[in-house]
């Protein structure tokens, strides 16, 4: 593709594999990558990184998943981050405030600031640690959204075709099912259709209020599907959508849903011989229901 597309930014102060981002207002905040700690915001005006902290040198990253949890009173200084998952399960929370503004050079001043900026155990209303994930899951590649009527529900899917509900408030998993494909559900694209790009709630009338209904999406390779959460009754539904053939032999691709629009930035056919990797970008749109 030409330059006019693509542009070469300023390279990453580290090199990072199936790191895992978050966008937050003009930043992309960066979180580890396999073997890799560190963490960055990455300031798109700016064109510029900042280091956030490090993850804990205990916690070993090899395919983690970061969330960013919706603050109902909406504290426009902050925000709260969860990483859990991977090969050696972890569950830490972070609540962060911008290395961009004043505010963070308050940070170690302050006891007000106490355990900003840095990844911290994820614990109960009776200060236990909480581990997200239980003995028999196998979480490397896992990919998570958050929904809910209060944004208390984190939405699980993971190995071999597994998608779990863990309630946010109470710590415990509430609902279990089996997706709908033959692929193995590792290293997909999974988005809620709820919320747009900058994480905030669709306008929604009283009757879809009523429903409370989570909607959210989910691809690998050729399985692509449609996945209605009814909260008042604790039921999943599954909708079968159709996969483009120039995309359904990739996973391990970097996705970002914007409005009602999901982008596909490369991927991995899963061989180790021949094996092809994507240089390609694929655009599906929710609204036409089409690639």
């Amino acid at each position: 593709m030409s330059n006019q597309i693509f542009q070469t930014l300023k390279e990453l102060p580290t090199p990072l594999e199936e790191s895992q981002c978050v966008l937050h207002k003009h930043k992309i905040l960066i979180c580890g990558g396999i073997n890799q700690r560190a963490c960055y915001s990455y300031h798109i005006l700016k064109n510029e990184y900042k280091f956030i902290c490090d993850y804990p040198s205990d916690v070993i990253l090899n395919g983690h998943c970061v969330v960013k949890l919706i603050d109902n009173k909406k504290d426009r200084n902050q925000i709260t981050l969860l990483s859990f998952g991977g090969s050696y399960k972890h569950t830490l929370v972070m609540k962060y405030i911008s290395v961009w503004s004043n505010i963070s050079s308050k940070l170690n001043k302050s006891n007000e600031f106490n355990n900003y900026n840095q990844w911290i155990p994820f614990k109960d209303n009776h200060n236990h640690p909480i581990i997200i994930g239980r003995d028999q899951d196998d979480y490397n590649g896992v990919r998570a959204v958050i929904g809910g009527s209060n944004n208390h529900l984190l939405f699980i899917t993971y190995y071999e075709n597994n998608i779990s509900v863990f309630n946010l408030n109470t710590f415990q998993f509430i609902k279990d099912d089996t997706l709908p494909t033959d692929n193995w559900v590792q290293f997909h694209c999974f988005v809620s259709n709820s919320v747009d790009g900058q994480g905030q709630e669709i306008m929604k009338t009283n009757k879809e209020k009523n429903k409370q209904n989570n909607k959210m999406l989910l691809f690998r390779e050729d399985t692509g599907l449609s996945i209605e959460y009814d909260e008042n009754n604790n039921i999943f539904q599954f909708h079968l959508l159709p996969v483009c053939d120039d995309i359904a032999q990739f996973y391990s691709y970097a996705y970002v849903c914007i409005n009602d629009i999901v982008l596909f930035f490369g991927g991995w056919d899963g061989t180790f011989d021949n094996t092809v990797i994507s240089k390609s970008v694929h655009k599906y749109s929710i609204r036409e229901n089409n690639g």
